[in-house]
């Protein structure tokens, strides 16, 4: 896809810093590369050169690297000039090379072109976003795997086996004196039974793959002094919070990011639920609710040697969200001789932990894990969003609707649909069929320079 204008950015991040490069792509880059230069550098060659401004005089020197297109990152004519890191330089780069003609760059806009002249695909695109953004080492992995394509190749091979059994199934329509012959025959069954199973496989992939890119999300809930903050600082491993003995210290909602076998956790520690006392600790409890809503689960942390029966929790039951799990974390069993977990509270899990000492913490983290159902990354582990698996959900309905289909009406026409739709579904993943509506969005998240 043909852009008239060409774009430019600053690549590297904003600050001071041994090198930076500023990156142009565009029909007008060997123009510009031309005038800033005095000569097109020769193609993919390094080339050393002073950066003049308007008057010839010296804004930086430093390396310029041109990529001729089709042959670059994003499909286009792409220069990159590579020199010191002090944002002023950078700053009067930028603005000499927009002098010359082309125009900053919108976030994301150069990996939208790439994705737009067929460099790569969508999730191609995201896991570029994804690596830049990743939390660690398995997180990085998993997006290089899927940079590469493999994520990719996997629904692409799905795709091919819808499209598979859709050309099972027309043959029927195709022929419909033969219909019920085809439609009756074991093999459609059997194509369907595998097709289930492929989504299952890709699916479970592609949910590793977004607990590794966007972890779990926990909030510490219970009454003042139950030691939430503690059991925060513990978890994280220093002292992310304050710690007092005077109830309702913590007032906001204090955010950290941890990490437990490669699955990011956020751990957000909140005011303790009580009658607030002013008007800043009933902000800090309607804070309390309102994360408490939108979290994976909450840790309802109890004083195990102030209320050993929960009363705290039969309290706050009522106006705990609907459909968050809820944990009961006993916290300061180092305190009691005999620790019952109020076995009388019906529902929730119930684990006993030392913030102070330790005590029961490789239980709690074996229990987040467990509720997320993630399992300690694999070699083979890709990188995912929640919009892949939302993608691959609508799918896997459509080929269960026409499997139900098959048992229950032999109706070919129906089924047929139905797979035309899960197979537009999958398309959506790698951006066969996108609307620019998800596009910007997407693109939108991405810093600008990538």
């Amino acid at each position: 896809m043909a852009h008239i204008d060409t774009i430019a950015a600053a690549a590297t991040p904003a600050g001071r810093g041994g090198v930076a490069i500023v990156r142009v792509s565009g029909p007008r880059t060997p123009e510009i590369a031309a005038t800033l230069l005095g000569d097109l550098p020769q193609a993919r060659v390094a080339t050393l050169a002073p950066f003049p401004d308007e008057h010839g005089e010296p804004i930086d020197v430093g390396i310029a690297l041109f990529f001729p297109g089709p042959h670059s990152y994003t499909g286009e004519h792409v220069l990159e000039l590579q020199g010191h890191g002090g944002p002023v330089v950078v700053e009067r780069l930028v603005a000499r090379v927009i002098a010359l003609g082309a125009r900053r760059a919108e976030p994301g806009e150069f990996t939208l072109r790439a994705y737009l002249n067929d460099k790569i695909d969508l999730a191609q695109a995201e896991a570029v976003a994804d690596l830049i953004d990743a939390g660690s080492a398995d997180a990085a992995r998993a997006a290089m795997r899927s940079l590469q394509g493999e994520f990719s190749t996997m629904v692409a091979g799905l795709i091919d086996a819808v499209i598979e059994t859709r050309v099972y199934v027309e043959a029927a329509i195709d022929f419909p004196e033969a219909e019920v012959d085809f439609l009756a025959d074991t093999e459609l069954a059997t194509r369907l039974a595998q097709l289930q199973e492929h989504f299952a496989a890709i699916a479970a992939s592609a949910q590793q793959g977004r607990l590794l890119r966007d972890g779990m999300t926990v909030v510490l809930a219970g009454r003042p002094n139950a030691g939430k903050s503690s059991l925060l600082n513990r978890l994280a491993g220093y002292d992310a919070a304050i710690v007092t003995p005077i109830p309702g210290t913590t007032r906001d909602v204090v955010r950290e990011r941890i990490e437990i076998d490669g699955m990011p956790l956020h751990v957000l520690d909140t005011a303790g639920l009580r009658e607030a006392q002013d008007a800043v600790e009933v902000e800090g409890v309607r804070r309390a609710h309102a994360e408490m809503a939108k979290a994976d689960g909450v840790l309802f942390v109890i004083d195990s040697a102030a209320d050993p029966e929960a009363d705290a929790y039969r309290a706050e039951r009522e106006a705990l969200p609907t459909g968050v799990p809820v944990t009961l974390v006993f916290n300061k069993i180092d305190l009691v001789d005999v620790l019952s977990l109020a076995n009388t509270i019906s529902g929730p899990r119930r684990i006993a932990v030392s913030a102070t000492t330790g005590q029961g913490l490789a239980s709690l983290r074996d229990h987040l894990k467990q509720a997320m159902q993630f399992q300690t990354p694999a070699s083979g582990s890709i990188s995912a969003r929640q919009r892949h698996i939302d993608a691959l959900e609508r799918a896997r309905h459509h080929v269960d609707a026409a499997v139900e289909l098959l048992t229950q009406r032999r109706a070919g026409e129906l089924m047929a649909e139905e797979l035309r739709a899960a197979q537009r579904s999958l398309d959506q993943i790698t951006g066969v069929f996108s609307s620019d509506d998800l596009l910007g969005r997407i693109f939108g998240s991405f810093c600008i320079g990538k």
